[in-house]
């Protein structure tokens, strides 16, 4: 077995200790050997993985960021003369494209090893709605691999592959990562391609990636990532979202995060043993809990099958005979036709006071920590009742894509039974990095091993670019201040007061010549401390704040009393030709009220 972590990985390939084209048919014979774990519905042949190999060696590693990294499909995204059969046989067909995101990986270097096992239809948390056979678990295989994304984490925890793709509308992406010890991510709504995507909820579903730790679910989102015009859900990306931001160093200042006041674990005492062992490991982290109240957040989770989102399930398979539907799929998707176009109105009226209630829970928040499952089942449990079941696995997934949220689950720890458990950490959309960035650093306080192998994960400190802020603080001295004439220019654009205080005493204090404004010049020999105020302005506005700002004064950078430099207003020299010089009034209020 070697060890596929992206960086190990590629350390191998650049010390020429190993080759893709040694590595990928050894792959594939585990894939096969392995094949009792139901993980795969097609593996490439030779032949196949000859035509990607020999592609790759005309190119040069360092060109390539994914050069010669195996990866998994889930069969319902495609693969260019790979069939793509959602999990079933009679809706099967052979694209002669690929998927955008599986070309966008392709592209980078990275060898598909073959397509994998699901729920048909991507319809079920369980990874035992197939007719291809039941998902195991890599870890014990009377357990449940979870799903729907079943053969994309098992092929990943058993160390077949270094990533997989995998979709994600109900938790798809999240519940098998967890059961499986892997990192699992859900991206932000369009944010990678679902074009060439067999539809679960057109609206609601995502591609979602499971890799062997959050620092390589960073790296393949960030080339997964690119703006597919031709796809109708498609957003673009926000600029700090990208995998140079990426950080799990110490947090220094700490960090917020929710807690659900009210949690149900189905009576199991070990998974909610581990659910603290998180929270304590985050707080050791330097994390602060916040209790939240959580009743909307379930409350939402209901719509997504009690709802008239199931219909978008009935759309997507409209053209397959119900006879050619496992009787349990047949079941749930065949009551998507039976609403009325007011019970869709309805639910989306619903729909957007319940997030306008979780949007509010979360202000503040860097992230929230919740269960990924409340509990885990066998196969044979859920086999005896799949549909209850099924639903507990998704008490606290389903919510999320209907909210407009991203989210990583992270293994947290294993009980009895052998079978990891996890938890999941989310936030508002475009916060992806910034998550697995928090995902890593609780990865490197459990610190378990990477999927079903022997291999650690990485312990390496990243520090990223600098993260964007979502306000900026501002130091004013003049018109600006809390009741002079141009406050409104602040207040109008959110700002808020945050603090009273001094400058260094670096600093001389000039009315400038039109009697309206003052200038602030540094002189670290002959300077004084002025009064100023720091507002806190959401970073949105900052930009036309600064726009509006007449010559000679700009932003520049402040030193406070306390030692800190903040972004403030600055005066040009040549401004102060003519002015008065008032250090000595120690402030513009007090100048003006002389």
């Amino acid at each position: 077995m070697w060890n596929l972590q992206l960086t190990s990985l590629r350390q191998a390939y650049e010390t020429e200790e190993l080759t893709p084209r040694d590595l990928l048919p050894k792959l594939r014979a585990q894939a096969i050997e392995q094949k009792a774990f139901n993980a795969w519905i097609t593996v490439l042949s030779d032949i196949e993985l000859d035509a990607y190999l020999s592609k790759l060696e005309q190119q040069d590693i360092k060109d390539l960021p994914l050069y010669g990294v195996p990866f998994a499909i889930k069969d319902n995204i495609d693969l260019a003369g790979v069939p793509t059969s959602a999990g079933c046989t009679a809706f099967t067909y052979t694209p002669e494209e690929h998927a955008p995101v599986v070309a966008q990986l392709i592209a980078a270097g990275a060898v598909p090893l073959g397509k994998t096992n699901l729920d048909q239809f991507a319809t079920g948390l369980v990874g035992t709605r197939s007719p291809f056979g039941e998902g195991k678990n890599a870890f014990n295989p009377e357990y449940i691999s979870g799903g729907s994304s079943a053969g994309s984490a098992i092929a990943t925890a058993l160390g077949q592959v270094s990533f997989a793709l995998g979709t994600d509308t109900a938790g798809s992406g999240r519940v098998p990562a967890v059961l499986n010890n892997l990192t699992g991510h859900k991206p932000t709504k369009g944010l990678l391609s679902t074009r060439g995507v067999v539809p679960a909820c057109k609206t609601l579903d995502c591609v979602s990636i499971f890799t062997l730790c959050a620092e390589d679910a960073a790296a393949v989102i960030d080339v997964a990532v690119d703006y597919d015009g031709q796809d109708s859900f498609a957003r673009k990306n926000a600029f700090a979202n990208r995998a140079r931001y990426f950080s799990n160093d110490d947090l220094p200042q700490g960090f917020t995060f929710g807690v659900p006041d009210e949690l149900d674990f189905q009576g199991n005492q070990e998974t909610a043993a581990l659910f603290q062992k998180a929270v304590v490991a985050l707080e050791k982290l330097g994390g602060r809990p916040v209790t939240i109240d959580f009743a909307p957040f379930l409350e939402t989770a209901t719509l997504l099958y009690d709802g008239p989102w199931v219909a978008e399930r009935w759309l997507a398979t409209k053209n397959v005979a119900a006879d050619d539907m496992l009787p349990v799929i047949k079941g749930i998707i065949g009551q998507g036709n039976k609403g009325s176009s007011a019970d869709v109105f309805s639910a989306q009226y619903h729909l957007a006071e319940l997030k306008r209630r979780c949007d509010h829970q979360i202000v503040g928040l860097d992230f929230v920590i919740t269960p990924t499952t409340p509990t885990l089942f066998t196969r044979d449990e859920v086999r005896e009742n799949p549909v209850r079941n099924n639903s507990i696995l998704g008490t606290y997934t389903n919510f999320m894509n209907l909210l407009d949220y991203c989210a990583t689950a992270v293994t947290v720890g294993f009980t009895e039974s052998g079978v990891p458990w996890g938890v999941s950490l989310f936030n508002k959309a475009f916060t992806d990095i910034q998550l697995l960035g928090f995902a890593s650093r609780l990865e490197r306080v459990v610190n378990l091993p990477q999927g079903a192998t022997s291999y650690a994960k990485p312990t390496s400190v990243v520090s990223g670019a600098p993260a964007s802020a979502e306000v900026i603080d501002v130091v004013v001295c003049g018109a600006h201040l809390e009741g002079q004439p141009l406050n409104w220019q602040l207040t109008d654009r959110g700002g808020v007061l945050k603090s009273k205080t001094k400058s260094s005493a670096c600093y001389r204090l000039y009315a400038l010549p039109d009697g309206k404004r003052p200038g602030m010049a540094r002189d670290e020999s002959n300077g004084g401390a002025i009064e100023v105020e720091v507002w806190s302005l959401p970073a949105d506005t900052f930009g036309s704040f600064v726009n509006g700002i007449p010559a000679p004064l700009g932003i520049g950078k402040v030193e406070l009393m306390d030692g800190s430099w903040v972004s403030g207003f600055i005066c040009d020299g040549y401004g102060l030709q003519g002015a008065l010089d008032i250090t000595d009034y120690g402030s513009w209020c007090v100048w003006l009220s002389k």
